[in-house]
């Protein structure tokens, strides 16, 4: 899994209130979720993001409320993949089970900047900043993780082993 695309930079302590706003959870429709994702955040994201640009964010994203909407919105509006220095333990298996990926590395939440073209080598956990000519590693993803993310997360990935 390569991912190529833009950097949305987000600050530490994201909570899943601000990636999918309380108001828009009487719905499960992942397209209707994806117009609010990171609306009140950064109200460029909801209309300039293109399928296939990343999230860049400090500690603790996805921190507050369990609720799998955040990683299934953002999972709609089309982001790749999301790098933090630190995810909310429950937002980060959410993540996964949802089908979302997602790589901790502090150094490359600090030094990509809003706007930076990068390149993530999922399976490596290599983040290439294409802009600023730095690499970064990310810390590595369990292959049994990695599996449930091919299969399009946990349901799918429970589906499969039952297929035999």
């Amino acid at each position: 899994m390569i991912f190529h695309g833009r950097a949305w930079k987000f600050r530490s302590d994201i909570d899943t209130d601000a990636i999918i706003p309380a108001r828009y959870l009487t719905h499960s429709d992942p397209a209707f979720l994806a117009k609010y994702c990171m609306e009140n955040e950064n109200p460029l994201f909801v209309s300039n993001m293109k399928p296939g640009d990343l999230i860049v964010a400090g500690s603790n994203f996805g921190c507050g409320s369990s609720r799998e909407h955040a990683p299934m919105a953002i999972q709609a509006k089309g982001v790749s993949c999301v790098i933090a220095e630190s995810f909310a333990r429950i937002f980060y298996r959410n993540a996964f089970n949802m089908g979302l990926p997602i790589l901790e590395c502090g150094e490359a939440a600090e030094r990509i900047e809003d706007g930076h073209e990068i390149e993530v080598d999922f399976k490596k956990g290599i983040i290439r900043n294409k802009t600023a000519g730095s690499v970064f590693q990310a810390s590595p993803v369990p292959e049994f993780m990695q599996e449930i993310l091919e299969d399009g997360g946990l349901i799918g990935h429970i589906i499969k082993r039952r297929k035999g």
